[in-house]
């Protein structure tokens, strides 16, 4: 759909965009710094909307010296852009949108201190934005530009998964024959509104594949080499001088899980509270607390490594962490910084979000639930809000189901890493889970027609993501789930039963097919 934009139309678009920058700003303590993360995100827009806030013309009314009056003009200007532009084309609506909220969340310069404030002025831009297009979101109805032909076998799929126990569920699959977005269930509990089509959703493991490719692409520009010990790049930790960069990727360490263990024996040692098992309620009274990578790194190290470097396989949120470390230590910025520069940006990826230890999600969004015993009484809070750094980048970003689309498959078909940096990703690992190896931040799936499937999935209480592909990326299923999650990890099964539901329906034909643990 093409779509013509009169100068007024234009100038509109900036005012709101750079408006809410500078009312992001006001908000803060670091006003300068906030205004040109900001204003970075902004040039990372594509489309006729990248072009037109490229301009940065001097037709930007803003007009007032109080935050009060800023917001004034630029509240009403958000809702104004929403409209205007999805009138004539939706996708750039939800372009716009995006770009907005990616703006925003550059703009908490210090997500380590969070600020009521700027949290505060974060929702009501993000209130401005969907005055416009909540009603449409929340529809549950596919945007024309998605919607593709009626694919009734899908949408049967995830109702089915709402009737096994998911609060909701929003799907998109790219194939041979186009592309399908729907969804199913309720963005709230009691709620009678669908998830969100594209709505926000914390992926939870997804994230381990998004940081593996960091590293490669570092190993591609000839910052970091995959076979050398990553003691050599972290020094300060101590760690084994056998372990090398590629065991991080690999999950063949051996470092301990800093989110627990489970032996063979059925012996279970803790590390920090966390949702599942005994520390739940712990969990719950410190979903706010913030966590340091260092002091992560540092818990996992004083226990005991599960095995000796190399000679094993298990799953560790330690592995990824380090890795999160030592792209910061070579690259000399942090890792949200390196995102944007090699990925999101290049990619577009204005609904994908590193939140450090930023609470907020932005809107859309179906709402997450956790269900704990309190004083011999079960409770069912909203822990959609949440800080994510209890788990850093062995969990903690949040995207949508098209971002995530777009990632893989731009991975897959080799858009991001050189042929032999994707083949080295893509090598299977053994991890003793029969059809199910490990390559580097992925999963390697055999089907059981003998068709490889690349995967990650993640899950992170409440919130849960699917991420599938083809090896050269042309056929992708990505999900969002939300439900209620408690410290039994009740949903597992149904979470197991997901991924297997919607891999048989997709790549298997209606043929049984394995489906990743839960992580």
């Amino acid at each position: 759909m093409s779509i013509t934009l009169s100068d007024p139309d234009k100038s509109t678009l900036r005012t709101a965009a750079y408006g809410a920058v500078s009312l992001m700003a006001a908000a803060t303590g670091s006003p300068h710094k906030a205004a040109t993360n900001a204003s970075i995100a902004l040039t990372s827009a594509t489309g006729l909307v990248g072009h037109v806030l490229a301009a940065k013309a001097k037709d930007i009314e803003l007009k007032g010296k109080t935050v009060a009056e800023l917001a004034d003009r630029v509240l009403p200007a958000l809702t104004a852009a929403m409209k205007l532009l999805g009138k004539q084309a939706p996708a750039e609506a939800d372009n716009f949108r995006s770009t907005i909220l990616l703006a925003i969340e550059a703009a908490q310069v210090h997500p380590d201190k969070p600020s009521t404030t700027t949290a505060q002025m974060a929702r009501k831009i993000t209130a401005a934005l969907d005055a416009a297009g909540v009603a449409t979101a929340d529809s549950g109805a596919a945007p024309a530009a998605a919607a593709g032909e009626d694919r009734p076998e899908l949408q049967k799929a995830i109702e089915e998964l709402v009737d096994a126990g998911f609060v909701g569920v929003s799907l998109r699959v790219h194939d041979e024959r186009g592309e399908w977005a729907g969804s199913a269930g309720a963005a709230e509990l009691g709620g009678s509104a669908k998830p969100p089509i594209d709505g926000h959703v914390r992926i939870g493991s997804n994230v381990k594949t998004f940081i593996a490719t960091l590293v490669l692409q570092l190993v591609a520009e000839g910052k970091v080499g995959l076979d050398i010990p990553a003691a050599d790049y972290l020094p300060e930790f101590g760690l084994d001088e056998r372990i090398t960069v590629r065991m991080l990727l690999q999950h063949t360490s051996g470092v301990f899980n800093f989110s627990g263990e489970v032996y063979d024996d059925g012996t279970v040692v803790h590390g920090i509270p966390v949702p599942y098992g005994t520390t739940g309620k712990e969990w719950v009274d410190n979903r706010f607390k913030i966590y340091r990578p260092q002091e992560l790194v540092e818990l996992a190290l004083s226990k005991p490594a599960r095995f000796e470097p190399g000679t094993g396989w298990s799953y560790s949120n330690t592995n990824y962490v380090l890795a999160r470390l030592l792209i910061e230590k070579v690259t000399g910025r942090p890792v949200a910084e390196e995102m944007r520069r090699l990925i999101l940006g290049p990619l577009g990826l204005s609904g994908t979000v590193v939140p450090d230890a930023s609470p907020e999600i932005p809107a859309p969004h179906a709402h997450a639930y956790y269900r704990y015993e309190d004083a011999g009484e079960q409770k069912t809070i909203d822990v959609t809000r949440q800080n994510p750094s209890w788990i850093s980048s062995g969990g903690d970003m949040i995207s949508t189901t098209q971002d995530l689309h777009t990632f893989i498959s731009a991975l897959m078909s080799g858009k991001l890493l050189p042929a032999e940096l994707l083949a080295e990703m893509c090598t299977p690992h053994p991890t003793g889970i029969p059809n199910m190896d490990y390559g580097l931040g992925v999963f390697v799936l055999t089907t059981t027609g003998g068709d490889t499937v690349i995967s990650h999935n993640g899950a992170a209480v409440g919130h849960a993501a699917l991420m599938y592909s083809t090896p050269d990326g042309s056929k992708t299923l990505t999900a969002a789930l939300n439900c209620v999650d408690d410290a039994d990890l009740s949903i597992a099964t149904a979470f197991q039963n997901a991924q297997h539901r919607l891999v048989n329906e997709v790549f298997c034909g209606g043929q049984a097919d394995p489906a990743q643990p839960t992580d």
